[in-house]
C-alpha cells in the first residue's frame, strides 16, 4: 500500500520529535536508532526510509530542538528592558523545572559534549543550529546597543547558564542542587539583570 507524501512527512516529523527528546534525555551517544523508533511508535526497519543514517537524524533533531526555543525567546523579547529580559531567561533557565525535565530542556546542556566528539553532518547540523540560536538570543535579549558587545554579553550569559545547569543536574543531592541553582540565579542577576 502506497502512502501519500504527507504521510511520509508526518512520519519523518514524528521520528525527529522523538529523537529530539531522546537525545536531550540520554545524549546522542546514549541513544540508539532503536530507542528513537520505539519512542516514535515505529519499527527499526522503517528508519532508513526516512534517513540515510543516525548522523542525518541528529542534525535534524538538533534543528528541531533549537527551533522549539523560539516561543520562549519571543516572550523574552517582548519585555521592555534588558534587565527584565535577562532576569526572565536566568530565572526560567536555572529553575528546578528546567533541571528536572531534560527531554524538553536546553539542547546545549544535553548534547554539547557529545557534539565535540562527533563529526560530519551531525556536528555541522548542530553547529548551524547553535549559531542560529545564538543569533536569536542576541535579538531577543538586547543586552547592549552595540551588536558586538551584545553578542559578547549574551555568549557570556549563556555560557554561565549552561555551566550552572550542568552542575545542578550532575549533583546527586537535591538540596545542594537547589542551592546551586539559587546561588547561580542570584549571581547572574547581579551581573546581567541589574542595569536599566
Amino acid at each position: 500500500m502506497r502512502y501519500p507524501p504527507e504521510h511520509k512527512l508526518a512520519t519523518r516529523r514524528r521520528i525527529v520529535v522523538a529523537a529530539s527528546a531522546a537525545f536531550r534525555e540520554r545524549g546522542v551517544e546514549g541513544t540508539g536508532v532503536d530507542e528513537v523508533m520505539r519512542r516514535a511508535g515505529l519499527t527499526h526497519g522503517g528508519f532508513y526510509a526516512h534517513f540515510r543514517d543516525k548522523s542525518e537524524l541528529v542534525a535534524e533533531a538538533c534543528r528541531e530542538a533549537f527551533d522549539e526555543a523560539v516561543g520562549n525567546l519571543e516572550r523574552i523579547a517582548a519585555l521592555p528592558t534588558a534587565s527584565k529580559r535577562a532576569r526572565l531567561l536566568i530565572d526560567s533557565y536555572l529553575s528546578a523545572r528546567h533541571r528536572d525535565n531534560r527531554g524538553s530542556g536546553c539542547l546545549v546542556v544535553a548534547v554539547g559534549a557529545d557534539m565535540a566528539r562527533l563529526s560530519g553532518s551531525a556536528r555541522s547540523g548542530y553547529s548551524r543550529g547553535f549559531q542560529r540560536h545564538l543569533d536569536r538570543l542576541c535579538a531577543a535579549l538586547r543586552l547592549a546597543r552595540d551588536p558586538d558587545e551584545n553578542r559578547d554579553r549574551v555568549t557570556q550569559l549563556m555560557s554561565s547558564l549552561v555551566g550552572a545547569l550542568i552542575f545542578a543536574r550532575a549533583t546527586d543531592d537535591p538540596a545542594r542542587s537547589d542551592a546551586l541553582l539559587r546561588s547561580s540565579r542570584r549571581m547572574l542577576r547581579k551581573t546581567f539583570a541589574s542595569f536599566p
